[in-house]
């Protein structure tokens, strides 16, 4: 049996949202949290937390051993993100892995001294996480996910997939991530001559309206940034970037893999394998201050031809041959 907690938020009110489906720790072992940004339902987070549970047994740590493992899942919402992130801090973890950098404002609110490493954080020195990128110094260190190229790079694709392009949506969400993402984007319009739109993320029906409102016009298209929300509420927007025959760019290639035409950007897998190591070292006995925070190392671009059918695009050959993956 694998001696895993899983923790889940009851929609009522009670007195704690925790609940646990598994043995208690043995003696001796050491305990890790998991705070993921999607729901435990989604397979992407399956993946993501699988990939990291395995690379951490590679390096000796077993579950139900030498190991014991607490998990939220946090399904994008930022209450449930911060009743997870005070759940877990009760069961006091040698580390915590933030699956996100949305789960991390919650967690450095919940703790300033369990060690915590990150991945999927778009900016940890401006958001406060760390000192410096190569010197953390405080209990948090990880992955970063994103550089501010990609914001250029989000245009020239949809330029070159739609040459008529004269306007873009930004789907962002308003926090100091969504923010950094969407200045990147800024910084770079004016040379492919687009003028932006942000649209705000609270809710579903405040994504429908500024889609609907910026779709009425023609020569649009549409970037939506990296989220917890847009991880967690892909298939929506997909179907509702389809409706509206607009051309849009993902973060990531798992919102292709759903029907969206084209992503760029890191793999989002990679950082679990990477964070397993840095876990790793501070079960071993090294501090987070003095790891370094890294950056992705692998991008890949992602293309959907059927998703380009279906919009009347023809996708440049160019831009076909450079993609690490063509879905036919």
């Amino acid at each position: 049996m694998q001696r895993r907690t899983f923790l889940t938020l009851v929609a009522a009110a009670a007195a704690s949202p925790l609940v646990t489906h598994a043995q208690q720790p043995t003696a001796g072992s050491r305990k890790v949290g998991v705070l993921m940004n999607l729901g435990e339902r989604d397979p992407e987070g399956q993946i993501r937390l699988k990939t990291f549970l395995q690379e951490l047994q590679k390096r000796g740590w077993t579950e139900g051993k030498k190991l014991h493992v607490d998990i939220c899942w946090g399904e994008g919402n930022a209450e449930r993100f911060r009743s997870c992130a005070a759940d877990l801090v009760k069961l006091a973890p040698d580390v915590i892995l933030a699956g996100s950098g949305s789960t991390m404002p919650a967690l450095t609110e919940a703790t300033r001294s369990i060690p915590i490493v990150f991945v999927q954080t778009v900016d940890p020195v401006g958001s406060g996480y760390v000192a410096s990128l190569a010197r953390p110094e405080g209990n948090a260190t990880g992955f970063t996910q994103f550089e501010f190229s990609m914001g250029g790079k989000w245009l020239e694709l949809l330029k070159q997939i739609e040459p008529r392009l004269a306007r873009v949506a930004v789907l962002r969400y308003a926090n100091l991530e969504g923010a950094a993402q969407f200045a990147a984007i800024q910084s770079d319009a004016p040379s492919f001559r687009v003028e932006l739109t942000p649209i705000s993320l609270r809710d579903p029906d405040e994504i429908e309206r500024g889609v609907a409102a910026f779709a009425a016009k023609p020569d649009g298209g549409l970037i939506v940034t990296a989220s917890a929300y847009t991880a967690v509420h892909r298939d929506q927007i997909i179907s509702l970037v389809a409706r509206h025959k607009l051309p849009a760019i993902y973060p990531f290639r798992y919102f292709v893999m759903s029907g969206g035409l084209i992503s760029y950007g890191p793999d989002p897998i990679e950082p679990y394998r990477r964070a397993a190591d840095y876990a790793h070292r501070i079960l071993s006995g090294e501090k987070p201050g003095d790891l370094p925070v890294q950056a992705a190392s692998k991008f890949e671009l992602v293309i959907n031809l059927k998703t380009a059918k279906a919009l009347n695009l023809s996708i440049p050959p160019t831009v076909i041959a450079r993609a690490d993956e063509v879905i036919e």
